[in-house]
């Protein structure tokens, strides 16, 4: 794909791509709209079309599932899992998948625990979510396909949980963030797992008490070292067959046609029109929960840098660094990589006193000039053995009672501002700001 066109999808004609327009976009230092009115005016729908009823009493919550690839795989796995176990009341009915051996992989899994011919596979995901028995839909496809999937469920009157990032795209992003808005009785969760540990809702308090002063700036990271190259260890599978068992142009969607290559199809996560990299996949697992706990408003300025000094065949970055600003001044540093191991101490600094949150604890330590009047103090956490399954416990309870899920499209919105917005800083090397009053982001 060219370079032009890899520019287009980053701007507001992305949308129009998205939804199966052409895109252009003019001048390079052309103001790239995130939700410029009228963009998407008479293609999105904002109200459900059909309303699944919630569960009743004992029924179970029937689901399906959206792409039981690598990740959804394990999605299957887990919710049968707490079928089988007596932790949430589930039966998965449904998986839909333009690959008829994964897809035939997920029932097979589900079934194990299940039952035989408890689980219906399809190629089409458009048919499954027609179904009226079907109350929620788990989508783990490629990045490139979350926020069409994501609509289309949310107005086939669907709940949705859709795996991390929320989108492709901020314009993506913007689009999904109206049709959640426009349908406020939907149960929407994104599964950014560490968002459901304990210590960042502790320090989201502690910050809100005062207990740090001001906070000043913070650190995360998320750094691992895979010398094979990263999502190298997805397999490539000869039994696929473009045309036969797989539907490679609708795969492909959007961003195609393309010859086939079955690379990009299992590794995807590694080439820049397809994904975002580290820091959609990787670092959206720590600036979520981080961003959540300082309620410090939108990202409104993002400088990032990005390199490639291991992987060199790779075409996203393995190694990147971004500095967020917020609305209130805040500041994050953020460093990802899949070349070295040794990360930033995840933390946030205060003028009055530090929280260290490198445990499974809230640690408050207070700065030299206030020993005497903050008190050290750690918060005890609970010892969450596995968030990933608490975070779809949540979605389940919140299917049943109605209440918001935890990790909702607000927070989403706002991580995405940041991973959007550091992504172009690093192909392009401007600094990029957004405007949470106009909602537009523009490059500096």
């Amino acid at each position: 794909m060219s370079d032009e066109r890899r520019e287009a999808a980053m701007t507001n004609e992305s949308r129009r791509a998205f939804l199966g327009k052409a895109a252009a976009m003019a001048g390079a230092g052309a103001v790239l709209s995130a939700a410029a009115s009228g963009a998407s005016a008479g293609l999105l729908p904002s109200v459900a079309r059909g309303k699944t009823k919630p569960p009743k009493g004992d029924e179970p919550i029937r689901m399906a599932v959206i792409g039981p690839g690598g990740m959804g795989t394990g999605h299957c796995q887990a919710f049968s899992t707490f079928a089988k176990d007596g932790r949430a009341n589930v039966q998965i009915v449904a998986v839909a998948d333009v690959n008829d051996l994964h897809a035939a992989r997920g029932k097979r899994v589900i079934e194990e625990k299940q039952g035989k011919d408890s689980v219906q596979t399809y190629r089409n995901y458009r048919d499954m979510i027609e179904r009226d028995d079907i109350h929620g839909v788990l989508i783990a496809s490629p990045e490139h396909w979350h926020a069409q999937h994501t609509i289309d469920s949310l107005t086939a009157g669907k709940d949705v949980y859709c795996e991390k990032p929320m989108t492709l795209n901020l314009d993506q992003a913007m689009d999904v963030r109206k049709v959640v808005l426009g349908n406020p009785d939907r149960i929407f969760q994104v599964g950014t797992q560490k968002m459901i540990l304990p210590k960042y809702v502790s320090a989201r308090q502690a910050i809100k008490d005062g207990k740090i002063g001001k906070a000043l700036w913070s650190q995360t990271s998320y750094c691992r070292n895979t010398p094979n190259g990263e999502w190298n260890y997805y397999g490539i599978d000869e039994n696929w067959k473009p045309g036969v068992n797989l539907d490679w142009d609708e795969w492909c969607g959007h961003l195609g046609p393309r010859e086939w290559d079955p690379k990009v199809y299992i590794r995807w996560r590694r080439y820049r029109d397809f994904s975002t990299g580290i820091i959609g996949d990787l670092l959206v697992h720590e600036m979520t929960p981080m961003i959540h706990a300082l309620d410090a408003g939108w990202p409104v300025k993002v400088v990032a840098t990005g390199a490639h000094l291991i992987d060199t065949d790779m075409e996203n970055h393995d190694q990147v660094n971004l500095t967020v600003q917020f609305e209130d001044g805040h500041t994050m540093i953020v460093a990802g990589a899949t070349n070295n191991e040794v990360g930033l101490e995840t933390m946030i600094r205060g003028d009055r006193a530090n929280i260290y949150l490198g445990s499974r604890n809230c640690v408050i330590r207070p700065e030299r000039a206030y020993a005497d009047d903050v008190d050290a103090e750690t918060l005890t956490g609970t010892n969450i053995d596995n968030d990933q399954d608490y975070l779809r416990l949540n979605w389940l309870e919140c299917i049943r009672s109605r209440k918001p899920a935890v990790s909702n499209i607000d927070l989403a919105s706002k991580v995405m501002v940041a991973v959007d917005l550091a992504t172009r800083a690093m192909w392009d090397g401007h600094a990029y700001t957004f405007d949470p009053s106009s909602m537009r982001a523009s490059r500096v």
